[in-house]
């Protein structure tokens, strides 16, 4: 039971740590450095990528938190699942439609924030930001009960 409470602890780590440098480092980091339009591009190679990883996390979290039944199995697997069905969504719906509608974008730089497909990316940018910082938040929640 030792080891999966210890691959349990490492999902829930690895999850909320890779969001936490993704979102608050790398990304700012590459859209100060770098032209809006070439920080977009290279963000956008890594977000599919970064979507699965969590919700390979979040499979295994959740496989551990249920093994590990026990206190705090209900509230943790509730947070868990949460996180898991947002990280879903970005990986599987919002992220491809984003890359979909980037690609009638020629530039961001350039394209007037008027334009209807520069409205709904923005839209489901939105929504994704509120998904992310949502999944930090939980995964927070979820270091602090450990």
């Amino acid at each position: 039971m030792q080891v999966v409470a210890v691959i349990y602890r490492l999902a829930i780590s690895l999850w909320l740590g890779g969001a936490a440098l993704f979102t608050f480092v790398l990304t700012p980091i590459l859209f100060r450095s770098e032209s809006r339009d070439v920080a977009g591009r290279i963000v956008g190679l890594f977000f599919p990528g970064y979507f699965r990883w969590g919700v390979a996390c979040g499979l295994i979290a959740i496989i551990c938190r249920i093994v590990m039944a026990g206190k705090g199995t209900v509230p943790a697997a509730v947070i868990i699942a949460v996180m898991l069905t947002l990280s879903s969504i970005q990986a599987f719906y919002i992220e491809p439609k984003a890359a979909e509608i980037k690609k009638q974008i020629p530039s961001f730089e350039t394209t007037p924030k008027e334009d209807p497909m520069r409205r709904q990316f923005s839209k489901l940018h939105g929504v994704s930001a509120v998904c992310n910082l949502s999944v930090i938040a939980g995964g927070v929640v979820l270091v602090i009960l450990l």
